[in-house]
């Protein structure tokens, strides 16, 4: 073992419903936007005070097609991934850098009914993305 973790455990609110793009080999990506609140009295003035933290979230294959069936802007979720960072090119050729969380197992939190009167699928028990193969590890 190499004695590094890269774990990431959030729960927030979707900050916009799951966009999807699909493969021709079959596979697809989720992403949505989450938001975390940290929540505080300001010891001076004693106004509470509330700060906002976005991340960017990316799910494949079964998960992303799970959440984005399951989940809308506003609902509740906690998820568990790996922090990456991804390097590109924008329009005027100039490098550019987005952070994004890849998510390895999720759990919906929103208590929803859906039209029949029952609960929908959020108390489900929690999903596991599948691991990449052996070869994509990087140790």
């Amino acid at each position: 073992m190499s004695g590094t973790l890269n774990k990431v455990m959030l729960i927030g609110h979707l900050g916009d419903d799951v966009k999807m793009h699909y493969f021709d080999g079959g596979g697809c990506v989720g992403r949505f936007s989450l938001a975390t609140n940290e929540v505080y009295t300001n010891k001076t003035s004693g106004e509470k005070v509330t700060n906002t933290e976005w991340h960017n979230v990316v799910l494949r294959n079964k998960a992303a097609e799970i959440c984005e069936k399951y989940l809308s802007k506003g609902d509740k979720v906690y998820i568990e991934g790996r922090i990456k960072t991804r390097k590109w090119q924008d329009q005027e050729n100039k490098d550019r850098y987005t952070t994004e969380i890849n998510v390895d197992e999720f759990t919906f939190l929103s208590t929803k009914k859906n039209e029949g009167g029952g609960s929908s699928p959020e108390a489900a028990p929690p999903a596991k993305e599948e691991a990449p193969p052996e070869s994509d590890l990087p140790f």
